[in-house]
């Protein structure tokens, strides 16, 4: 192992990607925002988020006073809702409790909403170039196929044993180099199907290799079907063919996002109708269709109602309703199904 990093920083000098946007002008504030937006995400899809966000927001006080809606609207399309959400929340924590000052220590790194282990990790070591481990799924697929360690990576003792040979790769100096060389290492040639192992810097002494079974590492974990839910989507339209639009709770499905009312039931959506005196003699049908999440998959029933007179209600009294022009651009986050279903509306 000693001879590990070596390899992997003379293979990042030579081929590695230099040249990625939270690669130039390093300052915390610009690596903790790749970091978060690249938890689950590759890099392609992250380079014109993080470009709008640097732009809108250009240090973490500007993201801390802006306005949820405001950072959810730019998030929008990401995915995976709750790291904008944490964004947001620890943007706040870092000017109040930190005084605008990023931590840079692990135990002070970790108590922002959304930072785990390896993202804390990950910043510390590239933005304060302090020596620390990083484990995040690309350095996994490289040290299990590294180490043929079999077992699925969710589990404690596996995950126990990666955080030991991540520790007992990771250098004392070039700490910063060595962080994005092995990340870098694993998303361009020990990925996750045709590995270009006759590339890699550490083929001579890879077990995987030497087995001639590296696809079988990091261990699948055991599959099963993914759940189904359904939802119903009630776009209610007024005179002016406005809709409207629900604000849904900051956690569960689409937090904090911009929605149309949402059951679960035919029953549910009818009192919910009732209360608020809206009668609903026919409503249309759009096209069901299917949203699939990371763990269930979602079968959504838009329907459409056309009211025949304005609400005589307080609905509209909640600071979390309000009817929207479809023709107009949205100022907050909107979940990709409901934003497909705004688009057909106006096309």
């Amino acid at each position: 192992m000693n001879s590990f990093p070596h390899r992997v920083l003379a293979w990042y000098d030579q081929h590695g990607r230099k040249n990625l946007p939270w690669q130039q002008n390093i300052t915390p504030y610009r690596v903790w925002l790749s970091e978060v937006m690249l938890q689950q995400t590759q890099v392609k899809t992250v380079i014109p988020y993080f470009q709008k966000f640097t732009q809108q927001f250009e240090s973490v006080e500007a993201l801390a006073n802006a306005s949820e809606d405001q950072v959810l609207k730019l998030w929008s399309g990401l995915g995976y809702y709750a790291r904008g959400r944490n964004l947001h929340k620890a943007a706040q924590q870092i000017c109040g409790e930190f005084k605008g000052r990023f931590p840079d220590n692990m135990n002070d790194m970790q108590s922002l909403a959304g930072v785990g282990r390896s993202t804390a990790a990950a910043i510390l070591s590239i933005a304060f170039e302090q020596s620390n481990a990083i484990l995040d799924g690309n350095v996994k697929r490289v040290l299990t196929r590294y180490h043929a360690l079999e077992g699925w990576t969710g589990k404690a003792a596996v995950l126990k044993q990666l955080w030991h040979y991540a520790e007992q790769a990771t250098p004392e100096s070039r700490s910063r180099d060595y962080t994005q060389a092995i990340m870098d290492l694993g998303a361009t040639l020990c990925t996750r199907s045709k590995p270009a192992c006759e590339r890699c810097p550490l083929q001579s002494d890879c077990v995987a290799y030497a087995q001639g079974n590296m696809t079988d590492y990091p261990t699948p974990k055991k599959k099963k079907g993914l759940p189904e839910k359904s939802i119903i989507l009630l776009i209610l339209k007024n005179e002016q063919q406005q809709v409207l639009m629900q604000k849904r709770p900051p956690t569960g499905i689409w937090g904090g996002l911009w929605c149309f009312p949402q059951f679960e039931t035919d029953q549910q959506m009818q009192e919910w109708l009732d209360v608020h005196h809206i009668n609903a003699p026919t409503m249309r049908k759009m096209t069901e269709f299917s949203h699939v999440f990371s763990h269930f998959r979602l079968h959504i029933q838009p329907l459409i109602l056309q009211l025949e007179s304005p609400l005589k209600t307080g609905v509209m009294e909640d600071d979390k309703i309000f009817w929207y022009n479809p023709s107009t651009e949205f100022e907050g986050g909107l979940a990709a199904p409901v934003t497909k279903l705004l688009q057909e509306l106006i096309s």
